[in-house]
């Protein structure tokens, strides 16, 4: 593996990129996976097919389109959710005055990318709408469900195709009022240990909007999908387990503010040195907050909201890139298949 030691972070010695090693099978164990995915794959399919070609171009309610994902999800049994939020006790969620800590109508959600589940699960949860952004620019694309999923199977673009429509996110928030908006700021999938550097989208998101960190943790491990075109692999790993266990953690909402907005107490003004090369220093407490959201400088909304990821995800801070995925997958379809 020492040919790949150009892309573990040197901060950290983080492999972003490395994919999940897979568990050792007894005899049983391999049955039970080939009956589990024989059983499964013929609803699985026809389900997905049914959704994605048809029922999702119905004038249906967000509701009926939240069920139908639901039944997706239903099929490979991802049913045991684990949801935390910042600032709420477990078991109060429900409470009314808990509401605004969650995202919604023009709000932002900033996901961690692992797996094309994170797509599926946060649009039958919060409905949003997807769009996808770079690393060296903010403009962005918007994305349909399915576009969005096929995005964590594909190799990272560093700046838009030619002929793809991308706005600001001002306009996007314009044309979609009742819904929030989805993406995925590091611009590229990875195996959950390291927060890569996130895109500057989100330092043009328009002023005041709120932004959600939500980090998506899977157990077991082996459904994300670091290297890009894994799809038989992902499909076998998806099916052939008797269930999966997501971990969701949402954060405090991150709002941008310009620097006469501020609270005027020197301590608490956000410090870029916190997080100098992509590194977190835990300097979270530091910044001003109110109940539901935290003020940080415009300019600096992406840091914190990968600080946010880091925390949350339980991953570190890596300066390794997306565009630096393009030489690793090079390299590595050199010594391995990739099906």
């Amino acid at each position: 593996m020492e040919r790949f030691t150009q892309f573990r972070d040197r901060g950290t010695g983080v492999s972003p990129f490395f994919p999940t090693p897979r568990p050792s099978l007894s005899f049983p164990q391999w049955i039970l996976r080939i009956f589990l995915f024989c059983v499964r794959l013929p609803f699985f399919i026809p389900v997905c097919i049914g959704y994605f070609l048809l029922f999702q171009w119905l004038p249906i309610t967000s509701l009926g389109r939240k069920a139908a994902l639901w039944c997706i999800l239903g099929v490979p049994s991802i049913w045991w959710v684990d949801l935390q939020v910042d600032g709420v006790r477990k078991g109060t969620l429900n409470n009314d005055r808990h509401q605004n800590r969650l995202p919604g109508p023009g709000s932002i959600i900033a996901s961690s990318f692992t797996s094309p589940i994170d797509a599926l699960y946060l649009a039958a949860v919060f409905d949003p709408i997807f769009v996808s952004c770079y690393p060296s620019t903010c403009e962005v694309e918007q994305l349909s469900v399915w576009q969005a999923i096929l995005r964590a199977f594909a190799l990272p673009q560093a700046k838009p195709q030619p002929k793809a429509r991308t706005v600001d996110l001002k306009t996007i928030m314009r044309k979609y009022p009742g819904r929030p908006i989805a993406l995925f700021p590091e611009c590229t999938t990875t195996n959950g240990q390291g927060v890569l550097p996130l895109s500057p989208v989100l330092a043009s998101a328009p002023h005041k909007t709120k932004i959600f960190p939500v980090a998506l943790r899977y157990e077991p491990k082996d459904v994300v999908t670091p290297v890009p075109g894994s799809y038989i692999t992902f499909l076998w790993s998806l099916l052939g387990r008797p269930t999966h266990y997501i971990k969701v953690r949402i954060g405090q909402a991150v709002v941008g503010v310009a620097a006469d907005e501020l609270p005027t107490h020197d301590a608490t003004m956000f410090d870029p040195s916190a997080s100098e090369n992509g590194y977190s220093h835990d300097r979270e407490d530091e910044r001003p907050f109110s109940e539901t959201s935290v003020m940080v400088l415009e300019e600096q909304v992406p840091n914190y909201v990968g600080d946010s990821l880091a925390r949350l995800g339980r991953a570190r801070r890596v300066a390794v890139t997306a565009p630096q995925k393009l030489e690793f997958v090079k390299l590595w379809k050199k010594s391995y298949w990739t099906w």
